[in-house]
């Protein structure tokens, strides 16, 4: 078969591979029609995800047929169209019984070399790394899916392929964020970052009450998209003065929560900041690049939520513990438990009440994979999100 595999820093290529096969009872084998790049593909692509090695099949957003099924997987059939959430998960540890399926006890064969990174290890998930288990991904003609009678949700006909790939991991995700915000009526929710997490986190914190949105963001044509369909007001951090803008938006408060949609390459207009952080990550003394983080720790107003789903891999620098601790905030965070939610955000889409493929720019072929990387990761012919149709 064909698939998308990472070659080295900067550099991916469609190569032809076996395929995969049936490896344990609970497997499942997915013939992929639609997977997409998401923006944490990128820190793959850039090189600052440790263990990965050259030819490892890449993606973790894809759609597609049930072609086999292990013996032990009675809830699909062959001919089953689905969506395979990207975190692999038992559905038995004590974890996934509380539904936290982000952080399965026994998804992941390589979980002793997470804990000496992590503490302990999350889940496995789909085509990141071999210290999240070295899966292939779904960036390929076929995918083998372990745990198939947990993870894949069947579609139904009045669902398009574009919009079941976003319940793969943007759309969960993006609420989960908001979802963390504990939205009541008349909030105020900031959200940094108009990718298509930060997109979906706005609009799903719209969708969830919130009285105001303003999101953060430096591209034009990505505020753009937020004012249109999440109706946020929007900041662009290149033109205003982030935290100044904010107080004047909120009579000098502060937003009631704040969503970092960001993670660990951030960028920002602060230059001296911006160049401490990225000739200490181009050093690797430190895995990210905090910005986005500081920057809603700092501008929550007095006991409000920091809400963080934008992806981190290790140690952040200069995390600003005085101003979180004095001023009564909370964190809540996490890789999204996707399992919890498909069901519920599938209905939701099928109701109209939102659609979340609104985010997708481009469509290509799986064979323009390299192409698709490039001009998402340089953010060329203003591209928010790439599918691609296998």
């Amino acid at each position: 078969m064909r698939a998308t595999a990472w070659m080295g820093k900067d550099k991916v290529k469609v190569v032809t591979v076996p395929d995969p096969t049936i490896m344990n009872a609970r497997d499942a084998i997915v013939r992929v029609t639609r997977t997409a790049i998401c923006g944490s593909d990128l820190h793959l692509y850039h090189g600052y995800v440790p263990a990965m090695r050259k030819g490892d099949i890449l993606g973790h957003e894809f759609v597609g047929e049930v072609v086999e099924v292990g013996p032990q997987v009675r809830n699909l059939r062959r001919g089953d169209r689905v969506v395979v959430p990207f975190p692999i998960a038992c559905g038995h540890c004590n974890s996934c019984q509380r539904g936290l399926y982000s952080v399965c006890e026994n998804s992941n064969p390589n979980a002793r070399a997470a804990e000496k990174i992590m503490g302990y290890s999350p889940a496995a998930i789909f085509g990141y790394s071999h210290l999240l288990g070295g899966y292939a991904g779904g960036q390929a003609e076929y995918v083998r899916v372990p745990f198939a009678d947990v993870g894949p949700q069947k579609l139904p006909d009045d669902v398009t392929d574009d919009q079941a790939v976003m319940l793969a991991d943007v759309f969960p995700t993006g609420f989960m964020g908001a979802e963390m915000c504990d939205i009541t009526s008349g909030d105020v929710v900031a959200v940094w970052g108009a990718g298509p997490v930060g997109l979906l986190a706005a609009a799903s914190a719209s969708l969830l009450g919130a009285a105001r949105v303003i999101v953060i963001d430096r591209y034009p044509y990505r505020l753009r998209l937020a004012a249109t369909h999440a109706g946020a007001e929007t900041i662009n951090y290149e033109d205003t003065d982030v935290r100044d803008a904010l107080n004047e938006m909120t009579a000098g408060r502060g937003p009631d929560a704040c969503i970092d949609a960001v993670g660990l390459e951030g960028h920002h207009g602060n230059a001296g900041v911006y160049a401490y952080d990225r000739a200490k990550q181009a050093t690797r003394t430190e895995t990210e690049r905090p910005f986005a983080l500081r920057q809603a720790i700092l501008a929550c107003r007095n006991g409000g939520v920091v809400s963080v789903i934008g992806a981190y891999g290790g140690m952040v620098d200069k995390f600003p513990m005085g101003a979180f601790m004095n001023r009564s905030l909370t964190m809540r965070t996490g890789q999204c438990h996707v399992q919890r939610y498909t069901r519920p955000l599938l209905e939701r889409i099928r109701r109209g009440e939102i659609d979340p493929s609104f985010v997708v720019s481009h469509h290509m072929k799986l064979k323009d994979a390299p192409k698709g990387y490039r001009i998402f990761q340089k953010k060329q012919d203003e591209c928010s999100k790439v599918v691609l149709t296998v």
